[in-house]
């Protein structure tokens, strides 16, 4: 196993030399034999470490970024094509197959267009591209950094945006490099980053990407039926964390949260008691811990309970979910929101939202730049 070890090691290490000669302007056919000799030993996968170590070793990802079409190229001459891995119909990789499969037909139809109504046809579908990108983005690239490995998070999806620009702006005369740009990428899913994952990923980190496939929707083709995701295995969070939905926060994370929000909340529950205020230190009105179960009713002044009443009572019995209210206070232009909160219809309570948007209303043009804004 050390002896492996090792000559993975030193394939990694032969291969970046190559690549720095590349990247040193040296001619691609003067690394070609060198190149030819070393992938007929390299995993494709290896590529990956390979760029992950030059990132490391402090090779900015704009120049990784410039030469890995070209050693993707040149390694692409040598080494044929991995045979996918077997997976079940529906399982996120076969699903992330059959979607290169269908992009590959569109960028070969883009690329032999004879009219314009063909250029649009096959261009709209390559548009689709972007369903696939981002389920790959933000749930395998997610992964891959849970396992270590953040070099295709940051070379890979760089490559994504350039394909998306160069499909926006493609042109009857820029058709064959759009097509020849998302082609590109089809070889590195399938040859380089899917086989990885299928090494690296858990039957879990499928299932989990799997359940959230859905939100970002499917690219050209449906999923198949097939796959069974293991059942989710969430771990026990420690005391202090809170468990949501969307992830998992410690309370002091939480209760900071609340604390820089630029904007206040009160919430009142389903008995109109108030349960929580947060605790910003620019308030509009101040809030004591003193009001906590107390009616809310009781929190305003009578000229006022009327109003309260009625929109607690549009919310509670469904009519209205939100009641809105902008004024002049102490010298700031203060919008309130209310908003009825519900779980699957049931009422739970009402959210008051306070924020001072007197700056907001006074900005004007752009501001594309970073510019910090001074505090205090």
């Amino acid at each position: 196993m050390s002896e492996l070890i090792d000559n993975q090691a030193q394939r990694v290490g032969t291969l970046k030399t190559v690549i720095r000669r590349l990247h040193a302007g040296e001619a691609p056919d003067a690394v070609r034999e060198s190149l030819r000799t070393l992938v007929r030993e390299c995993d494709h996968t290896e590529i990956i470490a390979m760029e992950q170590q030059l990132m490391a070793e402090g090779m900015p990802v704009s120049q990784i970024l410039g030469m890995c079409d070209l050693h993707s190229q040149l390694t692409r001459e040598i080494q044929a094509p991995l045979t996918p891995a077997p997976v079940a119909p529906g399982h996120p990789v076969d699903t992330f197959h059959r979607e290169n499969q269908a992009l590959g037909a569109a960028a070969k139809r883009l690329r032999t267009a004879a009219t314009p109504l063909a250029f649009r046809e096959a261009l709209n579908d390559l548009m689709d591209i972007d369903k696939h990108y981002q389920r790959k983005e933000h749930l395998v690239f997610t992964c891959l950094e849970r396992h270590g490995i953040d070099g295709p998070s940051k070379v890979m999806w760089a490559k994504d945006d350039e394909v998306r620009a160069m499909l926006k702006r493609a042109t009857p005369e820029t058709a064959g490099a759009a097509a020849g740009a998302v082609e590109e990428m089809i070889y590195k899913e399938e040859n380089i980053l899917l086989p990885m994952c299928l090494r690296k990923f858990t039957e879990e980190d499928w299932g989990r990407i799997w359940q959230s496939s859905p939100k970002y929707g499917w690219c050209l083709v449906e999923p198949q039926t097939g796959y069974r995701p293991p059942a989710a295995a969430e771990a026990a969070a420690p005391a202090d964390v809170v468990q949501l939905p969307t992830g998992n926060l410690a309370l002091a994370q939480l209760t900071a949260i609340f604390s820089t929000l630029p904007v206040d909340l009160t919430f009142v529950d389903a008995n109109d008691r108030v349960a929580f205020f947060s605790e910003g230190p620019d308030r509009v009105f101040p809030r004591s811990k003193a009001i906590i179960g107390r009616l809310v009713q009781n929190c305003h002044p009578p000229k006022s309970v009327d109003t309260v009443e009625r929109i607690l009572t549009d919310f509670r019995e469904g009519r209205e979910s939100v009641a809105e209210f902008w004024l002049d206070f102490k010298g700031r232009f203060v919008h309130v929101r209310y908003f009825a909160v519900r779980d699957e219809g049931r009422y739970l309570g009402t959210l008051e939202v306070t924020q001072d948007v007197t700056g907001t209303r006074a900005l004007e043009g752009e501001r594309r730049l970073l510019e910090y804004n001074s505090v205090g």
